[in-house]
């Protein structure tokens, strides 16, 4: 069971988190400093330091944690699933646990907001695709696990991979760039991309 002195961490994490996210996407991450965000929940920069490394670990805390959900949603795929289907599912299937993960954190419409700062500052995106890289390799090897591959030796996980993430970053960037900036806009978006990766992989785009 929980105990007090652990909720306390917990409520001083997700306020210094809330306040991070609030200044970073009304002042801007670079015009933020370490300083402020720690002023604005009432605590020491060294405070601070307890939970973060630095502004960028939080900027990218609660993205973090919706990535980690979605390796732990490949795992738990049936095994007679396709790896792409998996892949597709543990996506559409996982957007309300998502939802929920957020909401315990941080506001929803504030999350979402910074998804488009992230998108919009070269060093949180830059660093955004750096986990992202070490993600799908995470998940390249839960699928070589799943049908009894050698990741090594095998290409088919890491390509499987490679083709998902560039349809999620695509849809990222367009859902981001858009008017109606929603998580069911965003899976929506998802859903209609990972539809057309067979397709445009293998069809031709040739109009007659």
């Amino acid at each position: 069971m929980e105990t007090l002195r652990e909720r306390k961490k917990q409520r001083t994490r997700d306020a210094l988190l809330r306040a991070a996210l609030e200044l970073f996407t009304t002042r801007g991450y670079e015009r933020t400093t370490v300083d402020e965000i720690a002023q604005a929940v009432d605590v020491s920069q060294r405070t601070f330091f307890r939970y973060f490394a630095g502004k960028e670990e939080a900027a990218l805390a609660v993205a973090d944690m919706t990535v980690a959900r979605f390796v732990e949603a490949v795992r738990e795929r049936p095994p007679h699933e396709a790896p792409l289907e998996a892949l597709r599912q543990a996506v559409l299937d996982g957007w309300n646990s998502v939802h929920e993960i957020v909401e315990q954190v941080v506001p929803v419409e504030l999350y979402l907001r910074m998804c488009r700062v992230i998108e919009s500052t070269p060093v949180l995106l830059a660093a955004y695709l750096r986990h992202s890289v070490e993600t799908e390799e995470t998940i390249a090897r839960i699928l070589a696990d799943r049908e009894g591959l050698d990741v090594e030796a095998d290409p088919r996980p890491r390509l499987a991979v490679a083709a998902f993430g560039g349809v999620m970053r695509l849809t990222e960037r367009h859902w981001s760039s858009g008017e109606n900036v929603t998580l069911e806009e965003m899976r929506a978006l998802a859903s209609r991309y990972l539809d057309q990766l067979g397709p445009a992989l293998m069809g031709s785009w040739r109009t007659a």
